[in-house]
């Protein structure tokens, strides 16, 4: 079974220290020494983590004299962008029914919650939340004895 390049894309992206040697990489090309030196890993842990990059295709690797060069592949990235912009599509229409059941909702619904509750208005009426002369709990209320 061929393993989906896409599942190695995003598994290799789940790492946030391999995603943070992609973010230096797209300033240019860089050797294992340059990629170390903002971690606090060592350079055989920053060594696994570009073979996991260059297995997933983001980046690729070359020699220059006696140096090993990193250089970031913009394909994968953008299939992985092509990817998730599907489900952006999806969002969008999601976001654009809610708002439009919102602005309906607010429609049927009046704007001053005393136009339809008589009691809102009534100045005199009594404070539901007062315990009446049993108590709040039916005679319950332990401070009524």
């Amino acid at each position: 079974m061929t393993p989906d390049p896409l599942n190695a894309v995003f598994a290799a992206l789940a790492d946030p220290t391999r995603r943070a040697i992609l973010a230096r990489l797209t300033e240019g090309d860089a050797n294992v020494v340059e990629l170390t030196t903002p971690f606090r890993v060592s350079q055989p842990a920053i060594s696994r983590h570009l073979r996991v990059l260059e297995r997933a295709g983001l980046i690729s690797r070359n020699r220059r004299a006696t140096a090993r060069f990193s250089h970031l592949e913009a394909k994968p990235l953008g299939e992985a962008t092509a990817y998730l912009a599907r489900y952006r599509e999806y969002w969008d229409e999601s976001y654009e029914r809610l708002d439009a059941l919102l602005s309906a909702l607010k429609e049927e619904r009046p704007a001053d919650p005393k136009a339809t509750d008589p009691e809102a208005t009534d100045a005199s009426a009594t404070d539901h939340h007062a315990p009446d002369r049993k108590g709040a709990h039916d005679g319950d209320d332990q401070r009524h004895g």
